[in-house]
């Protein structure tokens, strides 16, 4: 995979996945710590996408957490992707290029997860996450949008982000 094709908040969160499989005593970075650092770096894509999806992000979280504690701890050694992970990485890149995007985003890389035989993609799939509503949330947040900056994710649902939804203010009451 070319680390230039992704995305910054990609690129942060495969970072900070291996800063967390590092501080865990694990030689090999997971699917799981690839989740657990989108969840930790990513305020925009992902809550958004899990809210959609009608997803217990407390629970969820307090799950991965309890799986990570579990992966086998060494000390010493050199820090590598492990085959699902790096399998993971590439089929991010692959459905990057089906949906016609320059860059790979978040969003590839919580569909690859998903489709992952790890036990993240379990876990989601528990919580009843399937890929068909993910695809349908991720198509919500991009409203027919391309990843074609490194910064993509910063534009999504901006509106939200920085201004009141006065509609869905008074909808709700």
């Amino acid at each position: 995979m070319n680390f230039n094709k992704l995305t910054i908040k990609s690129q942060e969160a495969i970072q900070k996945a291996q800063l967390l499989a590092q501080s865990l005593g694990n030689q090999q970075i997971e699917n799981d710590h690839i989740f657990k650092a989108i969840l930790e770096i990513d305020e925009n894509v992902t809550p958004f996408i899990l809210k959609k999806l009608n997803v217990n992000i407390p629970l969820l979280e307090k799950i991965l957490d309890l799986e990570l504690q579990r992966f086998p701890k060494v000390s010493g050694g050199e820090l590598m992707l492990s085959g699902t992970a790096n399998s993971t990485m590439n089929e991010a890149e692959l459905i990057a290029q089906k949906m016609g995007d320059d860059f790979v985003s978040i969003e590839h890389f919580l569909l690859a997860i998903l489709g992952s035989k790890s036990k993240i993609a379990q876990i989601l799939k528990d919580q009843g996450v399937t890929e068909k509503d993910l695809k349908s949330a991720i198509e919500e947040l991009r409203k027919g949008e391309k990843v074609t900056s490194a910064s993509a994710e910063e534009n999504y649902n901006s509106l939200n982000k920085y201004a009141k939804n006065l509609n869905e203010l008074a909808k709700n009451g």
